[in-house]
Formats: structure tokens, C-alpha cells, sequence
């Protein structure tokens, strides 16, 4: 079973994570792919990977231990914020990221 903070380990090829990784893969192919398509219209299509983020659901489904690993990880030092990922999000939508497209942003806090 994948938990919560372990499935924010996107960059690194751990095994029992083929399907996930498969997944991963493929956002970040329709991303590019899309942008492709929808650019000549003047349409922009980026994507965003999370890293872990200190919500409910992940605060419920893992041991202060793995939360603790998980912030580790991290070279900020700390679980995103939900305020984190909005800000990505906005600026992407946003008329600064017009020039932005085909990209999946891993907004993780530094995780490599």
C-alpha cells in the first residue's frame, strides 16, 4: 500500500511503485503533449506535483514518525502548506506564467 507521504517520493524509481510511477509518467506526457496541441490557440498547460502537505488526510493516514521523514526531506524543513500549492497554481493561471507551458512543476520543498 502506498501512504500518503510516500507516494510524494515521485523523483526517485523506488520498486512496488510501478503503477504509480506509470501515472506520474503519463501526467507529465499529456502535459507536454497537450501544451503541443493547445498552444497555437494561445492556451498554456502546466501541471503540478505536491509534495507532502499538511493536510487532515495526511495527518490521519501516517505516524508522527513518517511525517517527521517526510519534513526530513525536505530542504526547507517543513510540510507544504495547501497556501503553498494555491500560490503555484495562481501563478501559473496567472498573466506571469504565460510564458510557462509543457511543464510539471514539482512543488515539494526541495525534495530530490
Amino acid at each position: 500500500m502506498i501512504t500518503p507521504v510516500t507516494a510524494y517520493q515521485d523523483v526517485s524509481a523506488r520498486s512496488c511503485y510501478e503503477l504509480y510511477a506509470a501515472s506520474k509518467g503519463a501526467l507529465e506526457q499529456l502535459t507536454l503533449v497537450a501544451s503541443r496541441e493547445l498552444g497555437v490557440r494561445g492556451i498554456t498547460v502546466n501541471s503540478v506535483s505536491p509534495g507532502a502537505t499538511d493536510t487532515d488526510l495526511l495527518n490521519a493516514a501516517n505516524e508522527p514518525e513518517k511525517l517527521a521523514m517526510a519534513i526530513g526531506m525536505t530542504s526547507l524543513g517543513r510540510l507544504g502548506q495547501p497556501e503553498d500549492l494555491a500560490d503555484v497554481v495562481a501563478f501559473l493561471a496567472g498573466p506571469d506564467g504565460r510564458w510557462l507551458t509543457g511543464q510539471n512543476i514539482r512543488a515539494n520543498g526541495g525534495v530530490l
